[in-house]
């Protein structure tokens, strides 16, 4: 991507244009020192997370020639208690849809048919790993750091 200053604005291009200025056909085919004399420069996106970053306005980097976009660190209105407990109940919900699966096999040993064993112990070990979690987001002390804290994928 390429990007360049006009009246104080910054135009972005996903290719150079086939015609700039004086040249009507072409101006693409030409050299990159032809095209950053007109103020035609590439644009970087720096590497950021997501999660607690997001990327400013473009702006010109003139110590390196390019585009670029600024980080800014995200901040939240939540204090860190209520991030906590909106991380926990997004945790938990995880848990219960894995759990779900094997629900009827619960119901059916309520019936008095038994459940297999290893379905008893496959949800025993998935409420320890969930309250394990539990307790990892628990301990956490920042804003930062439980928004950047990773739920698990059990699908």
């Amino acid at each position: 991507m390429k990007a360049i200053q006009i009246d104080g604005a910054i135009k972005r291009f996903t290719t150079i244009p086939k015609a700039w200025g004086n040249v009507i056909c072409g101006y693409d085919t030409l050299s990159t020192d032809v095209w950053e004399e007109a103020g035609f420069y590439d644009v970087v996106t720096p590497s950021y997370d997501s999660n607690t970053q997001s990327l400013g306005d473009i702006e010109w980097d003139g110590d390196k020639s390019v585009f670029t976009y600024p980080v800014i660190d995200r901040t939240w209105s939540q204090t860190v208690a209520e991030l906590k407990s909106n991380k926990i109940k997004s945790l938990k919900s995880i848990y219960n849809r894995k759990l779900s699966e094997t629900d009827w096999y619960i119901v059916r040993a309520q019936e008095g048919i038994a459940a297999p064993q290893d379905i008893i112990d496959s949800r025993a070990d998935l409420r320890t790993e969930c309250a394990t979690k539990e307790d990892e987001i628990n301990a956490l002390t920042t804003k930062k750091s439980v928004v950047s804290y990773s739920l698990p994928n059990l699908d």
